[in-house]
């Protein structure tokens, strides 16, 4: 399955609703770094089903770039039962990636 596109609109739902923990990769398209962790998102979102994995344009959502007080990126946010259980900031390999979803 692909990473969902989260917004303000479907965050409540696709994020605080969810039964799973909820993985957000925060981005922008002028990001260099944001397209390789991009793509190790997208991998990690077609390859395992336990934790719903969302992407969070900052350009187009502002609003919760500022809720989330994103002041670099890429930044990836891990929330399980609507609170945010860890934050990786920068660029990392997709293993780095895989150990913060193991851990939750």
């Amino acid at each position: 399955m692909a990473a969902l596109t989260i917004t303000t609109e479907n965050y409540q739902r696709e994020v605080m609703e969810s039964q799973s923990p909820v993985l957000l990769d925060f981005w922008a398209p002028w990001c260099g770094f944001c397209k390789g962790v991009g793509a190790a998102v997208e991998e990690l979102a077609a390859e395992q089903s336990e934790v719903k994995i969302g992407k969070v344009n900052i350009d187009e959502q502002a609003e919760l770039a500022k809720q989330f007080r994103i002041i670099s990126i890429p930044t990836l946010i891990l929330i399980k039962d609507g609170v945010v259980v860890n934050r990786i900031v920068g660029a990392m390999p997709k293993t780095q990636i895989e150990k913060m979803i193991k851990n939750v």
